[in-house]
């Protein structure tokens, strides 16, 4: 806790380093500041046909005057939205292949053979045979290729215990 100033009684010695009373209050509308918005603008009407532009040329009339307040019809198309529906055939997805891959015989292809499956799962629901076709190809050969290399490494796992069961 700090002590008291003795020369400004209820003041600390921290503070004594200030000014000892704020500047006095000016008028802002007399220090030459603005003090409202200013007005709207003032706009020149020109009489109907004179102006600061030549008057426009009246367009042709269409063939045959339209009863008064009666123009032309115009007709709008309804927006046409095109959806693609699923495929009457989808492509085989393997996910179950994916997800026994994925769990049994080599983690990193099983999880992108997972992805591509989901990948045509989804392209057969919006109806994109290119796309399914190519994921579902994909997806199998991931498969394939870590099934092989699970099967690899377990009969290698195999000779090696074999191997070293019987120098034992």
């Amino acid at each position: 806790m700090s002590k008291q100033n003795p020369d400004y009684p209820g003041q600390y010695p921290e503070k004594s380093d200030f000014a000892d009373s704020p500047p006095a209050y000016q008028d802002p509308g007399m220090a030459g500041y603005q003090t409202s918005y200013p007005g709207p603008q003032q706009y020149v009407a020109y009489p109907p046909g004179q102006g600061p532009y030549p008057p426009a040329q009246p367009y042709p009339s269409p063939q045959g005057q339209y009863p008064m307040g009666q123009g032309p019809a115009v007709t709008m198309q309804p927006a046409i939205y095109v959806q693609r529906a699923p495929l009457v055939h989808p492509m085989p997805d393997y996910l179950g292949y994916s997800i026994f891959t994925m769990l049994c015989c080599c983690l990193p292809l099983g999880i992108a053979a997972l992805i591509y499956s989901i990948s045509t799962r989804d392209a057969n629901n919006m109806g994109n045979e290119e796309l399914a076709k190519k994921n579902s190809r994909l997806a199998r050969n991931l498969n394939h290729t870590g099934l092989g290399i699970g099967i690899a490494v377990l009969i290698l796992w195999i000779a090696y215990v074999a191997f070293s069961a019987s120098r034992h």
